[in-house]
């Protein structure tokens, strides 16, 4: 009977002191929430935790706004640098053009030089193409029979200081005309040494990178003629004026069993550079 009665204590002291315990904790609560240093701590951990909320929305906002503004600012001057290169090729191109005006003209002027120092009438002309017709051989020149050229007119160009024979004027339209060049194969021209004065007939191989070849020329020229010697036209035959320079002599030929001798002539007219020329009005008499 002690024994169980010693339980039935145990167990009434063991809920009175849980229940001393509880009302202990919900007194200390009371008094806890009761005091204002309570609810200042509160108010203080809301406010620090709203602050960093606030911070944090506010460097995210921040961030975007600078990133928008970068994009922005980046697009803005990629129009302005497409701008300025754009106006930067404007510029090179203009300086192209007028760096190629000032060489128009400085050839134009050397042309017009040229063209009033001419003994005979002439005709100015530009050269605008190449026959297709003729296996690229014969010159096109933008001057016709409006412009008085006729077919075997002599034509001429100026080229490095000097005067020289281009060939002449096989075919005229209205406003255009067909020159064939002293390289073509079917050019044939009466010349001579403009020292020793030996005369032959030049003719073209139909390249302009081969050489012309002044054949039917007298042996004995051999010892009077040399490598550099300068040929000119002979004025015979009634199509190009005495005296029209057509080039030098780069190569002598000469073989024992041949009756003549001949030369290889590098032409005074540098084909490829050649833009202008004169169409010689020969049989209309010299310029007063």
């Amino acid at each position: 009977m002690r024994v169980r009665e010693n339980r039935k204590r145990g167990r009434r002291f063991s809920r009175d002191a849980y229940v001393f315990a509880a009302l202990t904790l919900v007194s200390f609560s009371i008094l806890l929430f009761s005091t204002r240093s309570f609810i200042v701590s509160v108010r203080d951990a809301g406010l620090s935790a709203f602050s960093g909320i606030r911070g944090g929305i506010y460097g995210i906002s921040s961030f975007m706004s600078r990133t928008v503004l970068s994009i922005r600012e980046l697009a803005s001057l990629r129009r302005e640098y497409n701008e300025l290169a754009g106006r930067m090729t404007r510029y090179e191109q203009l300086e192209r053009s007028a760096a190629e005006i000032r060489q128009e003209n400085n050839r134009l002027r050397e042309q017009l030089g040229f063209s009033n120092i001419l003994r005979y009438r002439h005709i100015p002309a530009q050269l605008i193409g190449r026959d297709p017709d003729n296996l690229f051989s014969a010159l096109v020149i933008n001057k016709g029979t409006r412009d008085l050229v006729r077919v075997n007119m002599p034509v001429i160009a100026f080229q490095d200081g000097a005067q020289a024979l281009v060939g002449k004027v096989i075919q005229a339209a209205h406003m255009e005309s067909l020159v064939m060049p002293l390289y073509d194969g079917s050019s044939f021209i009466s010349a001579r040494f403009a020292e020793s004065r030996y005369e032959g007939i030049v003719e073209g191989q139909g390249n302009p990178d081969l050489p012309l070849v002044m054949r039917f020329i007298r042996k004995r020229a051999m010892d009077e003629i040399s490598a550099g010697d300068v040929i000119v036209s002979a004025g015979l035959g009634g199509v190009y004026p005495m005296g029209l320079n057509i080039g030098r002599v780069s190569r002598i030929l000469y073989q024992e069993y041949e009756t003549s001798m001949g030369v290889e002539l590098e032409s005074a007219i540098d084909f490829s550079r050649l833009e202008y020329v004169f169409v010689l009005d020969a049989e209309g008499g010299e310029d007063g």
